[in-house]
C-alpha cells in the first residue's frame, strides 16, 4: 500500500516525507527533524529534475537522503550553535555564578576547608579558609555545587 503510494507519487513522495518531518518538528519540537525534513525536500527537488534518468534509482535517492540528512544536521547545529547574543542576564541558568561577589555570614564554621552559608533562602556548601561561625565572607567563585569564599575584613 505504501509502496504503491510512493510509486504513484513519484518524486512528490520526497516532498510528502519532507513536509511530514517538518510537521513532526512542529508537534514535537527539538530542532532535529527540521534538518532531516529539509534533506527530504532537497532530494525531492532533485527528483523532479532527475526522475526519468536511469541513474536516479531508489538506492541513489536513499543514499543521497542519508548523506544530506547528516550534512544538514551538522550545518544546522553549527549555525544554531553560535550563540553570540548579548544578554542582560548572562548567568541566568548558572545560579552559583550569579552569586559571585555577594557577601554572607557563615551559618556553620569552615573547618578543614568546608562550611555553610545562608544566601537568601538557600543554604550553600562553601570551601575556603577555616573561619568561625558568624564570620563575614565574600563569594569568590563557584566550583560545581560549592561556592568558594574568602574572608572579608
Amino acid at each position: 500500500m505504501i509502496l504503491d503510494a510512493v510509486t504513484q507519487l513519484g518524486p512528490w513522495s520526497w516532498f510528502v516525507l519532507g513536509f511530514l518531518l517538518l510537521a513532526a518538528e512542529v508537534v514535537a519540537p527539538g530542532v532535529f527533524l527540521i534538518w532531516i525534513g529539509i534533506a527530504a525536500l532537497i532530494v525531492g527537488a532533485l527528483s523532479l529534475a532527475l526522475w526519468d534518468h536511469a541513474v536516479w534509482g531508489w538506492q541513489v535517492q536513499w543514499v543521497l537522503f542519508a548523506v544530506l540528512s547528516g550534512v544538514t544536521v551538522l550545518v544546522g547545529r553549527r549555525v544554531l550553535g553560535r550563540s553570540n547574543q548579548i544578554t542582560d542576564e548572562p548567568n541566568l541558568n548558572q545560579r552559583g555564578q550569579s552569586l559571585v561577589g555577594r557577601t554572607a555570614i557563615l551559618a556553620e564554621p569552615i573547618a578543614e576547608g568546608r562550611g555553610r552559608i545562608r544566601l537568601d533562602d538557600t543554604i550553600w556548601s562553601v570551601t575556603g579558609p577555616d573561619l568561625p561561625v558568624g564570620a563575614r565572607v565574600r563569594v569568590a567563585s563557584s566550583a560545581g555545587r560549592d561556592l568558594v569564599v574568602e574572608a572579608v575584613a
